[in-house]
C-alpha cells in the first residue's frame, strides 16, 4: 500500500477476479495487523494484478478508487482522517470498530491520533516494524495523486453527513424527460443521457462554506452537547424562510442555543446548483405571482454551455420534475466554450480571459455581438478580434446603406422631383416627414426586372433566415443575411444608384426596391446588430425595430416571374469591369469604351434586362452581347479618359 497510515480505516481487501493467487481468499476474511480487525476479501475488476502485491487494501478513503469499491461492494465506513488533516480519536470495541483485541488496537491507535497524515505514515511504519508485521522495507514510489487547484498538499477524502436529493431512483424518468426536451444541437442529448446512465450516487446538495442559502434545520444537543443528527428539527412551512443561525426552533428559547440539552443550527449551506436549479421558477414568479407563473412556466428555452449539462441542466430538470412533474423548459440551446488564440478554454483560473469592457470601447457593442453571434451552437469558438472588426465594418455599412436609401426616398418626395439634400457622407440624417415609409407607399411600382430579381432573392433569404432561427441556427441566419447584404451594397446599389435619380418609372422602381430591401434587412439584422439597426430604423420609422414584426416572404411581394439569377450574371460583369480598372490603376468612374459579354442566349437575355444599369454603373459606351455556348466570358476595353 502507499497509504499505511490508513490501516486502521481498512474495510476490505480487493483482488482481480482473474488473479489465481488470491482467488481462494475471495469470500473469506483476513485480520489487519496492529488493530486485529477482520475484513472481507472481494474480487473486483479495478484491482490491478501488476501493481505491488496485486491485492489492494480498501480504506475509507485513500483515493477515489476506494470510494468506488466502498460504494459498489457496499462496504463499512471507518473514518480516521478529520477535516484538519489529522487522525481523529476513535474507540476500538465501539459499534463499527469491532476488533479481536480492543486494548491492543487502542494502544496502537493512540500512538497515531492527533498526528498529521504525513506524521502518521512514518509512525505506523515504525509500529509495524516493532510488532514484526512489516514485510520488507518501505521504498519511494511515484504515483498520481489529487491536489487542490492552488494547494501544495494532496487532497484527503473525509466523511461527513450531507443532505441529498434522491436521483438514482429517478433514472428512468430523467431519461424520459431528456428525450422530451428539444436539444440544440441534438447530439448534446447524449451527454445528458451518459451522465444519467452513469449515476452512482444521489445528488449532494449541501456544502460546508461560509456563505450560501442555509438549511431550515436544527438539531437537539445531548447532555454532552453533541448534536442528535439522526432526528433533525425542521422549520414549519409557514415559518419559511428561516436562518437556523439566528432563528430558534419551536419549543426552545434563544438562550438554549449551543448548550447541552439545547439545540444548534445546521451549519451547512446549499450547493450552488441546489438554488440555481430553481432559476425558471424564480424568474417566473413561483409562489409570488401565480398568474405570471401560469403563463410563463414551463419556459421556452434554457441557453447554457455544454460543461454544465451534468450540473445546471440536470439539477433544473430534477427540481422541476419533483415540484411540477414536467420539464422546466421546452428546448435547450447548448453552446461551446470560448477558446484563446492557442485554442485553450478561457477561464479565470488559467489567467487567459479577456475582459469585454475594453473590447466594447474599441470595437463597439454591435461588433462584439456580431462575433458572438457567428458562433454555432455546440461548437467551441476562438476569440478573434478580427471578426469584431468585420462586425464593426458591417454595422457602419448598414448605416451608410440606409443613408443612401433615405436620400433617394427624400428625392422622390421633394416638390418637382428635386433632391431634398438633408444628408451627406459624413452627417447623421435627421428624421424627415417627407420620407415615405412602408411597402404600401409604393404599391406595385417595383416594375424593373433588376429590382424584381433583387427582391425575389431577398425573399428567399428571409425564408432561409427564418428557417435557420426556427432550427436554433442563428449563425446560419446571420451568415445568409450578411452574404446577401454585401452583394446588395457592392453590386445592386452600384447598378441602380444612377437610375434611382429622377422621376421615371424605372427610378420609382429602384427607390421602392431600395426601401423595401432596407426595411427588411434592418429587421433581419436587428438580433445581431441591435444598436446600428435601431439607429438606422429611427431615421425613417416610428417605434423600435425590435418591436417590429419579423419579416416575411409576403413583405417583399416578389414577382412570380422574377429571375434572381440575373443578379449573379450582372454582378459577374460588374466585377470584371472593376478588375480591369484596378489592374490599369484607373478610378471606378473611368470611361469604358466597350464591354463584350459572351454567353448562352438564355444568359444574355438576363444581361439585356440590366444593360442600361450596367452601362451607367461602369460608365460604358457600348455593351455587346454575343451568343456563345459555354462559360460566360467578359472582355473590357477601357476608354482614353
Amino acid at each position: 500500500t502507499t497509504r499505511p497510515e490508513l490501516l486502521a480505516a481498512c474495510v476490505a481487501l480487493v483482488a482481480h477476479p482473474d488473479d489465481a493467487r488470491y482467488r481462494p481468499l475471495v469470500g473469506t476474511t483476513v485480520r489487519t495487523p496492529l488493530f486485529g480487525v477482520d475484513v472481507p476479501v472481494h474480487a473486483h475488476a479495478l484491482a490491478d494484478p501488476e501493481k505491488g502485491s496485486g491485492i489492494a487494501m480498501v480504506c475509507t478513503f485513500g483515493d477515489l478508487t476506494d470510494v468506488t469499491w466502498w460504494r459498489e461492494l457496499k462496504l463499512a465506513t471507518r473514518t480516521i482522517v478529520g477535516r484538519h488533516g489529522r487522525l481523529e480519536p476513535v474507540h476500538f470495541g465501539a459499534p463499527g470498530w469491532e476488533t479481536a483485541d480492543a486494548g491492543r488496537a487502542q494502544r496502537h491507535y493512540d500512538e497515531l491520533a492527533g498526528l498529521t497524515v504525513r506524521q502518521a505514515q512514518r509512525r505506523i511504519v515504525e509500529l509495524l516494524g516493532e510488532s514484526g508485521d512489516l514485510v520488507g522495507q518501505p521504498r519511494h514510489v511515484t504515483h498520481p495523486v489529487k491536489f487542490y487547484e492552488k494547494g501544495e498538499r494532496p487532497l484527503e477524502i473525509v466523511s461527513s453527513r450531507q443532505w441529498y436529493v434522491k436521483t438514482v431512483s429517478m433514472r428512468e424518468r430523467l431519461l424520459e424527460l431528456g428525450r422530451e426536451l428539444d436539444w440544440h444541437p441534438g447530439f448534446m442529448r447524449q451527454r445528458f443521457e451518459s451522465w444519467v446512465d452513469g449515476l452512482t450516487g444521489d445528488w449532494d446538495i449541501s456544502r460546508q462554506r461560509f456563505f450560501g442559502i442555509p438549511f431550515p434545520v436544527w438539531y437537539r444537543l445531548d447532555v454532552e452537547g453533541r448534536p442528535e443528527e439522526s432526528s433533525p428539527l425542521f422549520a414549519a412551512e409557514h415559518d419559511l424562510p428561516v436562518d437556523p443561525s439566528v432563528d430558534v426552533p419551536a419549543g426552545y428559547t434563544a438562550d438554549q442555543r449551543d448548550v447541552p440539552g439545547g439545540f444548534t443550527g445546521d451549519p451547512d449551506v446549499m450547493d450552488t446548483w441546489a438554488t440555481s436549479s430553481l432559476t425558471p421558477q424564480i424568474a417566473g414568479g413561483w409562489e409570488d405571482d401565480p398568474d405570471l407563473f401560469s403563463r410563463v412556466f414551463p419556459m421556452d428555452l434554457r441557453p447554457q454551455a455544454h460543461e454544465i449539462i451534468r450540473t445546471w441542466l440536470f439539477s433544473s430538470i430534477v427540481r422541476s420534475e419533483l415540484e411540477h412533474g414536467c420539464l422546466p423548459w421546452r428546448a435547450a440551446a447548448i453552446s461551446g466554450w470560448i477558446l484563446d488564440p492557442d485554442r485553450k478554454k478561457m477561464s479565470k483560473s488559467k489567467g487567459n480571459v479577456v475582459v469585454p469592457n475594453a473590447l466594447l470601447d474599441v470595437h463597439g457593442t454591435d461588433a462584439v455581438r456580431y462575433w458572438a453571434c457567428s458562433a454555432r451552437l455546440g461548437v467551441d469558438t476562438v476569440f478573434d478580434e478580427q471578426q469584431m472588426k468585420i462586425g464593426r465594418r458591417l454595422a457602419i455599412k448598414v448605416l451608410q446603406a440606409t443613408k443612401f436609401a433615405i436620400s433617394r426616398l427624400e428625392e422622390a418626395a421633394a416638390p418637382g422631383g428635386a433632391v431634398a439634400n438633408t444628408t451627406d457622407s459624413g452627417a447623421k440624417p435627421g428624421r424627415s416627414d417627407t420620407v415615405p415609409t412602408g411597402a404600401d407607399q409604393w404599391g406595385d411600382r417595383t416594375c424593373h426586372p433588376v429590382d424584381a430579381a433583387m427582391l425575389a432573392r431577398l425573399a428567399s433569404v428571409v425564408v432561409e433566415a427564418t428557417e435557420a432561427f426556427e432550427a436554433f441556427e442563428h449563425a446560419r441566419a446571420l451568415e445568409r443575411t450578411e452574404q446577401f447584404f454585401w452583394s446588395f451594397c457592392d453590386d445592386y446599389l452600384e447598378l441602380v444608384k444612377g437610375r434611382a435619380y429622377g422621376a421615371s418609372p424605372g427610378s420609382t422602381s429602384a427607390r421602392a426596391a431600395c426601401e423595401r430591401a432596407l426595411d427588411v434587412l434592418l429587421r433581419l439584422f436587428a438580433p445581431f446588430l441591435p444598436f446600428a439597426t435601431e439607429e438606422a430604423w429611427s431615421w425613417w420609422h416610428d417605434g423600435s425595430v425590435h418591436s417590429a414584426t419579423w419579416p416575411s416572404f409576403d413583405d417583399l411581394e416578389p414577382d412570380a416571374t422574377a429571375q434572381p439569377e440575373m443578379l449573379d450574371v450582372l454582378a459577374e460583369v460588374l466585377r470584371e469591369v472593376r478588375r480591369a480598372k484596378t489592374v490599369a490603376k484607373r478610378s471606378m468612374r473611368w470611361p469604358v469604351e466597350r464591354i463584350e459579354v459572351r454567353a448562352p442566349t438564355s444568359v444574355l437575355a438576363l444581361v439585356e434586362h440590366g444593360r442600361d444599369d450596367l452601362a451607367d454603373a461602369t460608365n460604358a459606351m457600348v455593351i455587346d452581347l454575343i451568343a456563345h455556348e459555354g462559360e460566360v466570358g467578359v472582355t473590357v476595353v477601357l476608354g482614353d479618359g
